[in-house]
């Protein structure tokens, strides 16, 4: 009960954090449209099916499974995608902008931070497929869950140049 209590706080003071920065990435812009009601459901009503044909499962354990994975990856997700934005601005970023003098808002980094969420997302489900819900995850199955959150982030990516975020 502690752990939760802790986890809870931590993810509330992160979920605040992009309302409050001065300072923003990628990463950030990402996050505030991952976390959307049509980019949740989007992305639910797409991995539900994966999830359903890759485990072979009924429809209401495939809803269930799919559910309890992107609660999961929701609540560290919100930590860790902007967190994986900005390892990516001090380590190969630093690297990469002055060698193409370029800044934080380039297609390097926008392709970047769409590879990272992917992963993020990814791994975090996988986990709790394979160590919460005991279902065999694999490579086959991990590319798979990759192709599924690959869609369900490409929604929310999308959305970022199509309704630019007005912060």
């Amino acid at each position: 009960m502690k752990l939760l209590s802790v986890l809870l706080g931590a993810t509330l003071l992160f979920v605040s954090l992009p309302a409050l920065a001065d300072v923003v990435w990628p990463a950030l812009y990402l996050e505030t449209r991952l976390f959307t009601w049509w980019a949740i459901g989007l992305g639910l009503f797409i991995e539900f099916f994966f999830v359903r044909w890759l485990f072979v499962l009924s429809a209401s354990k495939a809803a269930l499974a799919t559910l309890v994975a992107n609660v999961v990856s929701a609540l560290l997700g919100v930590v860790l995608i902007p967190l994986s934005g900005i390892v990516w601005e001090f380590v190969p970023g630093l690297l990469i902008y002055p060698l193409f003098h370029m800044g934080t808002f380039n297609p390097i980094t926008w392709a970047a931070t769409f590879i990272l969420a992917c992963l993020v997302t990814t791994g975090l489900e996988a986990l709790v497929y394979k160590y919460g819900v005991k279902f065999a995850v694999r490579r086959r199955e991990f590319g798979w869950l990759l192709i599924a959150n690959a869609l369900s982030v490409a929604v929310a990516f999308a959305s970022v140049f199509i309704a630019p975020v007005r912060m």
